[in-house]
């Protein structure tokens, strides 16, 4: 079976692609960069040029595949919109894989998007998930809510150089999951005749508020947080004031989501049902606890190393002395 996988250098994708590639699937990549793919190619995938808002790099790089996983979305850095990408995109994906005779189709969208129909990312999700299933194509939906990695930069980094950390409204309960074992849900997908055509929550197991995250960073790492609140109703200011500006659509769009994780109401869904679906065990899917007590550990183990070395005194060469006689003289 030949897999395309798209967004393969992204935190979602690339662990997607190294699972794969470790059962043993034939794995091409879609990728824009592919300075930025080399890793990939190390790995063992083929790597192939192609941009979702070019059309036309589709229909090669689709050539002699079996199921498409698609991983890729916008970037707030991204000069294009995150309707080029991830609505007009993803359409033409769908649309080129019908063509090409794709067998399955595997694509990641958010808990609740059908709730919040103002958010540009939340609705073009669900619109998504509604071609997908009209199609024809042999589907699956995995529906996410946060990534572990995320937990990094947001308390992570700034709370051990003592910068501010940013709370945002009614902190929203989020089940984040390691993009590791989101990578296992997605290729077994690819093998579980009960996930064909089906639409399926896959989140950690349980849900952290803004200020349980910050508690747990706090305690691991021995150091307090400098929390910063940012009122929801600047946010929305500030988003209504850059949304005239043509540079800063993207930046408003992605400003919205804040309306998602400020709301208070918890991003979760219940997830006994989907691994026996699956056939996984709950039981080996890392919990945020576990993996940020792994990542302050390699952290301040590091931090002491350095420490360690800088108080070393540096050894002295000896000094030449002019008036030493040399075997010549």
């Amino acid at each position: 079976m030949t897999l395309l996988i798209i967004g393969a250098t992204g935190t979602l994708g690339r662990q997607v692609a190294r699972r794969a590639i470790d059962e043993g699937y034939k794995v091409r990549c879609l990728v824009r960069n592919a300075k930025k793919a080399a890793f990939l190619k190390e790995w063992g995938a083929e790597v192939v040029r192609g941009d979702l808002c070019y059309r036309q790099t589709l229909t090669a790089a689709l050539e002699g595949v079996t199921a498409v996983i698609d991983a890729s979305t916008s970037r707030p850095a991204d000069s294009v919109s995150i309707r080029q990408v991830d609505w007009e995109g993803k359409v033409s994906l769908i649309q080129e894989s019908v063509a090409a005779g794709v067998e399955r189709f595997i694509f990641f969208s958010i808990v609740d998007a059908e709730k919040y129909p103002d958010v540009p990312l939340m609705d073009i999700k669900r619109c998504t998930e509604l071609f997908l299933a009209e199609s024809g194509l042999n589907y699956t939906i995995l529906r996410l809510s946060g990534f572990m990695q995320g937990l990094i930069g947001q308390y992570g980094i700034p709370i051990l150089e003592a910068q501010p950390v940013w709370v945002t409204g009614d902190s929203s309960a989020i089940a984040y999951m390691d993009t590791q074992d989101v990578a296992k849900f997605a290729i077994r997908a690819l093998k579980v005749p009960e996930a064909e055509k089906q639409t399926f929550p896959v989140v950690g197991t349980r849900a952290w508020s803004a200020e349980e995250i910050i508690a747990l960073c706090e305690r691991l790492s021995g150091k307090e947080a400098r929390i910063t609140r940012l009122p929801i109703n600047l946010l929305r200011t500030v988003r209504r004031v850059i949304r005239f500006f043509q540079w800063g659509w993207n930046v408003s769009d992605r400003l919205a989501f804040t309306e998602v994780i400020a709301s208070g109401k918890p991003l979760n869904a219940p997830m006994e049902e989907v691994y026996q679906v699956f056939g996984l065990d709950p039981n080996e899917t890392a919990t945020v606890e576990t993996y940020l007590q792994e990542y302050f550990s390699r952290i301040l183990k590091k931090l002491k190393e350095l420490d360690y070395q800088k108080i070393q005194p540096k050894k002295q060469k000896p000094k030449r002395s002019p008036f030493k006689k040399t075997d010549t003289q």
